[in-house]
């Protein structure tokens, strides 16, 4: 069984757009940092749990049927 699963094994296949990552990663070596850098500006913040759990609390409920009327 082991060597038909060889047999039908087809060459490692690599597509244009990996080919690409790969130079791109190869020519500029610092561009994985550069990428942490830029996310940690907009993404990886430290959380505030007693301000997380204020906001929580201060939440109103939404009624069951938004589009209705306030008098119904």
């Amino acid at each position: 069984m082991l060597q038909l699963l060889r047999f039908f094994r087809r060459p490692d296949y690599h597509s244009e757009v990996s080919q690409f990552i790969d130079e791109l990663k190869a020519a500029k070596p610092d561009l994985e940092a550069q990428q942490r850098a830029g996310r940690a500006l907009l993404w990886e913040k430290p959380v505030d749990r007693a301000l997380q759990d204020a906001w929580q609390s201060a939440r109103v409920p939404q009624k069951a049927y938004v589009y209705g009327s306030s008098n119904t």
